[in-house]
Order: C-alpha cells, then sequence, then structure tokens
C-alpha cells in the first residue's frame, strides 16, 4: 500500500471536492473517537445533525458491547453498531450478520484463564448477544470490564452460561479476557502456542481454521472467530444497505481495525495509532486528544 497521505492533503472545503458522496462513517471508540477522559467531543454531537440531513450513517464500531454502544450513542439517533468487535452487526435494531465462537472452544478457553490465574492477574469476559458474563468478581476487574459491558452478570461458572452450547453450537460472540500487565505478553503466553503445553487456539480440528486471538488494547485480548473482524462485518453491513467503498469513511487506531481500513476509499489511522493500521490507512488523523475524528469530519464535509 502507498504511505499514508496526512489529513490535511485534503481540499479545504466541499467545494474543492473535499466532500465525497458519504453514506457511511464507521467509527472506532477508544483511542479514536473518545478522547483522552473516555469521553464522546461535546464538538461531534454538533456534527450529526449535518450527516443526518445529509443520509449519512454514523456507525461506531467497537469491542464494547451492544448495550454499551446503544446506551451512548441511541439518545443522539444513532442505530447501526458493529459491536463485540464486528462479531454483532445491528441496524436499526435489527441484527445484520453474527460470528459466534464454538462452544467447545469457549469452554477450552474458560479452562486456560482458570489456570492462569494462579500466575498471571487476569480474568474472563463471555459476551453473548444478550450480555456478557465473568466469574471474578473483584472491585478492581469489575471496573474494567464495566467500561466496555453496560449487560454484566457475574455467575457461579461460566461453562454453565446457556450461550456457552445453546443450539448445539453456542452463540457466544466473544471472549475477552483482560490481563492488567500486558496483553501483548499474555496472549502468546496462553492462547497461541507461545510455550510447553500453552493452546493454539488458532487451529482447528484436521488443519481448519480455528479461532483468532487479537490484542485489541494494551489489557485486552479477544477470541473469536477465525472469520469474524470489524472488516468484514462493515462489508456485510455494505452490502446490506448497499453502499459502496468509496461512499465509506473509516476511522481507527489499533489492530483490531486493522481489516476495517480496506473497506473504506477514505480510510484514516490516527496519528496515535498502531503502526500497522496507520500502513494500512489511506490518511493519518490528528490524534484522538485532538479531536482528530471531529477535524476530519469538518474538512470531509465542509463545515
Amino acid at each position: 500500500m502507498d504511505t499514508p497521505r496526512p489529513w490535511t492533503d485534503l481540499p479545504d472545503d466541499a467545494a474543492e471536492g473535499a466532500a465525497p458522496d458519504l453514506k457511511l462513517v464507521v467509527l472506532d471508540m477508544d483511542g479514536t473517537l473518545l478522547d483522552g477522559d473516555d469521553r464522546v467531543p461535546a464538538a461531534f454531537w454538533d456534527l450529526l445533525p449535518v450527516m443526518r440531513e445529509r443520509g449519512i450513517i454514523v456507525v461506531p464500531a467497537s469491542g464494547r458491547q451492544y448495550a454499551t454502544l446503544r446506551g451512548m450513542f441511541a439518545d443522539h439517533g444513532i442505530t447501526t453498531f458493529l459491536a463485540e468487535n464486528g462479531t454483532l452487526v445491528v441496524h436499526e435494531g435489527s441484527v445484520v450478520s453474527t460470528s459466534p465462537v464454538d462452544g467447545a472452544a469457549v469452554d477450552r478457553i474458560i479452562d486456560i484463564t482458570r489456570t492462569a490465574e494462579t500466575d498471571r492477574n487476569i480474568g474472563l469476559v463471555l459476551c453473548g448477544p444478550r450480555g456478557a458474563y465473568v466469574e471474578r468478581e473483584d472491585e478492581a476487574f469489575l471496573a474494567e470490564a464495566g467500561r466496555y459491558y453496560a449487560e454484566l452478570s457475574v455467575v457461579p461458572n461460566l461453562h454453565a452460561v446457556p450461550e456457552v452450547h445453546e443450539g448445539g453450537a453456542g452463540t457466544v460472540l466473544k471472549c475477552a479476557v483482560y490481563d492488567f500487565d500486558s496483553a501483548a505478553q499474555a496472549a502468546p503466553a496462553l492462547f497461541t502456542g507461545g510455550g510447553p503445553g500453552v493452546a493454539d487456539l488458532r487451529e482447528g480440528a484436521d488443519g481448519a481454521p480455528g479461532h483468532q486471538v487479537v490484542v485489541s488494547g494494551k489489557n485486552w485480548i479477544d477470541i473469536m472467530n477465525a472469520t469474524a473482524n470489524k472488516g468484514r462485518a462493515l462489508r456485510q453491513l455494505q452490502m446490506s444497505l448497499g453502499v459502496p467503498r468509496s461512499a465509506t469513511a473509516v476511522f481507527g487506531d489499533y489492530l483490531n481495525d486493522l481489516e476495517m481500513m480496506a473497506e473504506g476509499d477514505w480510510s484514516f489511522a490516527m496519528d496515535n495509532g498502531h503502526p500497522a493500521v496507520q500502513r494500512a490507512a489511506n490518511f493519518i488523523a490528528p490524534r484522538n486528544t485532538e479531536e482528530g475524528v471531529v477535524q476530519v469530519l469538518r474538512r470531509l464535509l465542509g463545515v
């Protein structure tokens, strides 16, 4: 891919061609839209009426659960979401697609995490379409999990959560592991064959694809269906709505946003983003702490 250009290479206003005929604006949350205090910048809300008037659908795309995203945005008229890192796509209250994790794999992840708790300060969140579930109930872990999962239940046994084996295959959308020290260190140590006796969840039966193990932040590891990612979810949404890449703007910062960069001709990696995401994007946006998404949208919209 060509070297991404700075966002300032965009023309100054719509009359100069800065404003494409956008139909989708897809926004990662942490490190992208949200500021340094995990808040949506106030100036972003001022742009919503402009985008709504032009028929642009704003799509939060996050590792956060659907209930959390809905709570953040539904009161502002936003009703389309790529939740749980793309394993659940919802448009105007209707499910567009889901990508569940195999029930046997979920059982394996539960056991691996329980065993690892003797050596690492970690906790597991099982993410289902109706809510999220944890066994660990200390205040420190629940505070971290509660930031991303508004519908969160403490249960005595994650193996017994109905979603694990519901319908035979299960409907767990994602297994999220929080490591208080380093997700980048924990992922290979526990889930990707990094040591003796360590599972490699990427390998399935008879060489078939297993599951993805994605470091989605400094402390979070997401384990998902092998085919699930925000890029695939965005393609499914685009097909459902009849929206092409040329009418799609995408903003992201971390590795769980990587595939999404290819699905919008107007792709922006944040200046604070991971180098791999920056290489995959067409443009570099200002940092999230500088309201980078707002700055770029104003330029794209010519307002």
